[in-house]
């Protein structure tokens, strides 16, 4: 390259990564650049080894594993670029960082488009290094947790498209594979949005029952004026309007599985009627006399506690026990992160055929936002997210800039007034206005960064809501203060 730089001089760091040892290539033209990054990775822990070339790091990349890649753009061919591009083919998963000149960080933006994690700017700064080096193995270390095993990911088609292979969801599937050849009723409780139906139609399925109608009845979606004549049906006659007798919901049922979602809406006269039908197994049309046996698997969900239900004299406690035979939870996406990688490429995917568009993947930034998120709506609201993102971006990469995390939006409490720009003005002191504007305007932007940190509990996402700035403006802004994250 031809170029020298200078490395500040800065005392031994005893900072080590929490994260195990990893191995990183580092590739570039010029020693002293590979020799410096060795010696300051070697000091944190990492494994090293270097490449005066991308020929060179293509061999070892071919022969060995890696963690992280570190390799400059500007090199002898093949350059940086078409290092990244080939080393994605051989390993989609290994995050690269680029080295660039801080007057062309243009070739940085579109090789991180096409892949790259991060860039890293001449002159060095070795905090910011650090900084980059910790986020791209974090991203490694996240994207590798669900796909520990083939096993995971086949999993997938077997549970009518629930995706997820983390210890909470594989608990899941033990009990479905158990509960499923049984007559026993479930009720599948958990925060809206998080796949409750999946899990019941997964039961359905994998049932003897599985050859006849899996029938959802929106609890909450019938009033109880028709709720009778909805779900047992009515006879000719029995009401104006009525002019046929007409089957109702438990009826399409019979011998495979009614689903009653939202149970915990139904009104305490329906509740009484529906113990009644679970206990004896029969129904009367609204209007008639005929007996009709039903042989039906009952399936409830709710986003409800019904225990606290029953304690408020909500619902009925005798009622509780007959549909909540087996009970399962499904955990909140915020309890499974390890699984929000997997449900990014299964909608990524899903969205890209239904738009037409060829969007591949998504950036290691923004796949950093969203695992720092905590997803008030769940999968749904994940789903929702990403169809949005798919919609909106332009390349063939999903960047942050794409993402909008509608839940993390919070209003101003109307007792916290903004502070007027007027009232900063006039607690300004004499030692401040000697100081100087940038210096205090710097102090004061790290230290709202500081507080908002704080107040959003380390989430750099909701930080930046708080700030009201993007993420990748507060993350570079971080970097730049050297802020370390407070301490909970």
């Amino acid at each position: 390259m031809g170029h020298a730089f200078l490395f500040p001089v800065c005392p031994r760091t005893t900072l080590r990564y929490n994260a195990p040892m990893a191995k990183i290539l580092v590739v570039d033209d010029e020693l002293s650049i590979r020799e410096f990054l060795k010696i300051l990775l070697e000091e944190e822990g990492h494994g090293v080894e270097c490449a005066g070339g991308g020929a060179a790091a293509l061999k070892l990349l071919r022969e060995r594993e890696f963690d992280l890649l570190i390799t400059d753009i500007r090199m002898p061919p093949p350059d940086g670029l078409s290092l990244l591009a080939q080393a994605k083919e051989i390993r989609p998963e290994l995050p690269v960082v680029l080295i660039t000149a801080f007057a062309s960080p243009d070739d940085a933006v579109l090789a991180m488009k096409n892949g790259a994690f991060d860039y890293i700017t001449k002159p060095f700064k070795v905090g910011e290094i650090k900084d980059i080096i910790r986020g791209a193995l974090k991203s490694r270390r996240n994207l590798d947790l669900p796909l520990l095993s083939s096993t995971a990911q086949q999993s997938v088609s077997e549970f009518e498209g629930i995706i997820g292979g983390s210890a909470e969801m594989l608990k899941i599937y033990d009990i479905i594979r158990r509960v499923a050849p049984t007559q026993a009723n479930v009720l599948i409780h958990g925060e809206s949005g998080t796949g409750k139906e999946l899990v019941a139609r997964a039961i359905h399925r994998l049932s003897p029952a599985s050859n006849h109608e899996f029938v959802p009845i929106i609890c909450s979606a019938i009033p109880e004026s028709l709720f009778e004549s909805e779900v047992f049906g009515y006879t000719k006659g029995a009401f104006t309007g009525a002019t046929a007798n007409r089957a109702g919901l438990f009826e399409h049922a019979n011998h495979g599985t009614a689903f009653l979602d939202e149970i915990g809406e139904l009104t305490p006269l329906i509740q009484t009627k529906l113990l009644r039908v679970l206990q004896e197994r029969e129904i009367k049309r609204v209007g008639g006399t005929e007996t009709i046996r039903i042989n039906i698997r009952v399936i409830s969900a709710t986003n409800r506690n019904l225990e606290e239900e029953i304690v408020a004299g909500r619902f009925r406690e005798d009622l509780f026990y007959r549909l909540a035979v087996v009970p399962i939870r499904v955990p909140p996406l915020r309890e499974r992160k390890r699984d929000v990688p997997l449900l990014v490429d299964h909608f990524l995917a899903k969205y890209s055929r239904l738009f037409n568009k060829d969007i591949r993947k998504i950036s290691s930034y923004a796949m950093e936002v969203l695992m720092d998120y905590d997803f008030p709506g769940n999968v749904r609201e994940l789903e929702n997210i990403i169809e949005r993102g798919v919609a909106m971006e332009n390349s063939q990469i999903i960047l942050p800039e794409s993402l909008t995390l509608a839940g993390q939006r919070r209003g101003r409490p109307e007792e916290e007034e903004p502070t007027a720009p007027g009232q900063l003005i006039d607690n300004l002191t004499e030692a401040a206005l000697e100081r100087g504007l940038e210096p205090v305007l710097a102090e004061l932007e790290r230290e709202m960064i500081i507080k908002a940190l704080e107040r959003a509990e380390n989430s750099k996402t909701k930080a930046a809501e708080l700030l009201k700035t993007t993420f990748r403006s507060l993350r570079y802004k971080i970097k730049k203060y050297q802020i370390t994250p407070p301490t909970p």
